[in-house]
């Protein structure tokens, strides 16, 4: 599809080569040639003139792009991204078939009730449990377990000496959406991958959300414990510890050696430091910017009265002192 077809579907205004062949679209992190990417900051853009890039920007912030280069200019971009994800959008896999002869190195409970799709590679000693479906172009390696009801989806791969429990998915669909000017929702569609790293073992009725157009990572040595989300795009550093009912929202990134308790919820987008350890039911809303152990507990209440609290409470240690001193 050229550039020019694509404007017209978003009911764009095009600035460039009109006739330019797009292929997919890309990260901002991961620019690829004959791309369209997503631009919040027109600060961050690098125009590469090697590559054939689309940038997809706010019409607000027409003068501060560049002279030269390709652009779309919308009034809602993320909406628009969202149309795109779907133009673009990979099927899951294009025929699962029962598992075959040709996998003659898996150890299999009942060959008859696991489904492979294409352009899957497996590493030695594999074990797969009843009903595991493995979805296009997944690669799995050495001594890798997957237990009854596991999927892996399309693109994602898996790293030596794995385990991962029963109901367990890998590469689920985000939870990405968008909502127009008449708060109507519009899906993203994700079609990123999940990479675990080797030594991970993952619970029972786990989701890890498959990344937006790139990876969602479980680095060496995870350990994560049943009934944990993990959402598109988080990245979570080696030998860290999640244990069970945590969600971690979009983008975040934990750092290595975290042990995170059980019913933390984490909101998109937070960074935590290496060696932190956060309590049991903590939210955590900001970046834990370094090592040590975090406790984030607050009944719930109206938002400009939590707030307005929040405020007094990270004063008290502060105003106790001042008391202290004058002796009142």
């Amino acid at each position: 599809m050229n550039l020019e077809e694509i404007s017209k579907i978003l009911k764009a205004e095009l600035i460039g080569n009109s006739k330019l062949i797009i292929d997919s679209i890309s990260s901002i992190n991961n620019i690829k040639d004959r791309t369209i990417v997503l631009i919040s900051n027109p600060k961050l853009l690098e125009i590469n003139h090697d590559l054939e890039v689309v940038y997809l920007v706010d019409k607000k912030n027409r003068k501060l792009l560049p002279k030269k280069g390709n652009y779309i200019l919308v009034e809602n971009p993320n909406l628009a991204f969202a149309k795109l994800t779907k133009i673009f959008n990979v099927k899951g896999f294009s025929n699962l078939k029962k598992i075959a002869d040709s996998y003659s190195l898996l150890n299999v409970s009942s060959a008859a009730d696991i489904f492979i799709g294409e352009n899957v590679s497996f590493g030695k000693n594999c074990f797969l449990g009843v009903n595991v479906t493995i979805e296009d172009n997944v690669v799995i390696g050495d001594n890798v377990y997957l237990a009854n009801n596991v999927i892996i989806g399309r693109n994602c791969t898996i790293g030596n000496d794995v385990i991962i429990d029963s109901g367990t998915i890998i590469g689920s669909e985000g939870f990405g959406n968008v909502r127009d000017n008449d708060s109507k929702w519009h899906h993203v569609v994700h079609s990123g991958s999940v990479e675990i790293m080797n030594n991970v073992s993952i619970g029972a009725n786990c989701c890890i959300d498959r990344g937006t157009l790139d990876k969602t990572i479980i680095s060496n040595g995870v350990i994560i414990d049943n009934l944990v989300h993990i959402a598109h795009n988080v990245h979570i550093g080696e030998d860290s510890a999640i244990a069970a009912k945590v969600g971690i929202a979009g983008s975040c990134i934990i750092g290595k050696r975290n042990m995170i308790g059980g019913m933390v919820g984490i909101i998109d987008h937070i960074k935590t430091a290496d060696d932190v350890i956060i309590s049991a039911t903590s939210t955590v809303n900001k970046d834990l910017k370094e090592p040590g152990i975090y406790t984030g507990i607050m009944p719930i209440s109206k938002h400009a009265l939590w707030k307005r609290i929040a405020l007094w409470i990270t004063k008290l240690d502060k105003i106790a002192q001042f008391l202290k001193l004058k002796k009142i």
